[in-house]
């Protein structure tokens, strides 16, 4: 787990938290593993259908942190914050594909995610979500792999997550 919990700061912290809103305040609690003031930051966000904080709030039930694990709750705020576009639930939903958490297990889903992810990002974070994806392209076949490509290239913000 902390591991995970390193992936997620590194990629948070491209945020600024001087700013005073509400998203900055939750990452930042977050990253002080101030865990039930992120929630509370992030909660209201996430409600209103704000990609980042879905992705967030997603991560924290994945988890447990300020809240109960429960991977399908996690699941479906991956699934809400991804097709809205947003790369670090993307990627955390193609690694729920990929473990089978809160979903079956779908490594051409976690492909198709991870990629999406990747393609979506910059940096480091880029990179990161890069190894994540090549991680799951050693356990699909070339024709496999091909699939995911090609469900990653006709995807559209909005589309459903679900295959």
């Amino acid at each position: 787990m902390p591991a995970a919990l390193g992936v997620a700061l590194a990629v948070c912290g491209g945020l600024p938290v001087a700013r005073a809103d509400a998203l900055s305040r939750g990452v930042a609690a977050l990253d002080r593993a101030d865990y039930l003031r992120a929630v509370r930051e992030l909660s209201p966000l996430a409600a209103r259908g704000n990609p980042r904080a879905l992705g967030l709030l997603g991560f924290m039930y994945e988890h447990g942190f300020g809240v109960p694990q429960a991977y399908d709750a996690a699941f479906d705020l991956y699934c809400q914050g991804a097709t809205g576009g947003d790369p670090f639930a993307q990627a955390m939903l193609g690694l729920m594909y990929d473990k089978g958490h809160g979903a079956h297990q779908d490594f051409i889903q976690a492909y198709k995610w991870l990629n999406l992810a990747a393609a979506r990002s910059q940096g480091h974070t880029r990179d990161v979500y890069t190894r994540l994806r090549d991680a799951v392209a050693s356990k699909l076949s070339r024709d496999e792999i091909i699939v995911g490509q090609r469900l990653a290239l006709s995807w559209l913000p909005g589309a459903p997550a679900f295959p």
